[in-house]
């Protein structure tokens, strides 16, 4: 079993918002999959936000709205994908060796 150090954070949140944890060694577990599957659709859906952002505030046109519903948008995605940078993150520096 992973020491407490080495949970992972995973991409979805729990109850009132809090940060829900996996803890395995099974990198092939059905939740482990399924964790790296839901990030997977988040960065997709990040990228495709990414290029409607750029097309909307491309065109000029946009109405208060309309930019009013993109930054929301924005606002959560970018939860997301800060939330999968930080497991990543957090995973590739437990599994590094310690140089000194």
């Amino acid at each position: 079993m992973t020491t407490a150090n080495e949970l992972r954070l995973l991409p979805w949140s729990g109850p009132d918002g809090k940060p829900c944890y996996l803890s395995t060694d099974d990198r092939d577990s059905y939740m482990s999959r399924l964790a790296d599957n839901i990030e997977a659709v988040q960065l997709g859906t990040a990228a495709d936000l990414l290029n409607e952002a750029e097309e909307t505030l491309g065109a000029g046109e946009a109405g208060a709205e309309a930019l009013r519903h993109l930054a929301q948008e924005l606002t959560a995605t970018l939860r997301d994908v800060l939330r999968v940078a930080t497991s990543r993150g957090h995973r590739l520096a437990v599994s590094e060796p310690h140089h000194l």
